[in-house]
């Protein structure tokens, strides 16, 4: 069952399971930051090349089946599933919104 998530969350969650790349990218800050296992990447140019060169490629689709609100940010948890090794892999995704927007993202595994 997929869990009600705020509209920016819902938008990207969305875009990323047509891997459409512009649709993910729609709901960020133009100055969002998203860190990946550790690896900081921010702005649309930055996140675009991300998307482009990980998450495409691989048909990363992630999968949220739990959300919650927590410090001020919204944590989603699911499996994403696709060409990888070790499919399906549980992550955790840490939101921060400001203003109707994805400001920050935080991706573990």
């Amino acid at each position: 069952m997929t869990p009600s998530l705020p509209m920016p969350i819902a938008a990207y969650v969305e875009a990323n399971a047509r891997l459409d790349v512009d649709g993910m990218l729609a709901p960020f800050a133009a100055d969002a930051v998203l860190i990946d296992n550790g690896r900081r990447h921010q702005g649309h140019a930055e996140l675009r090349s991300l998307l482009e060169e990980a998450v495409i490629p691989a048909k990363a689709i992630f999968t949220p089946d739990t959300a919650r609100h927590e410090n001020g940010q919204v944590v989603v948890e699911g499996p994403a599933h696709g060409d990888f090794k070790g499919s399906p892999i549980r992550f955790t995704y840490r939101f921060t919104l400001v203003k109707g927007a994805i400001k920050a993202l935080e991706i573990t595994a």
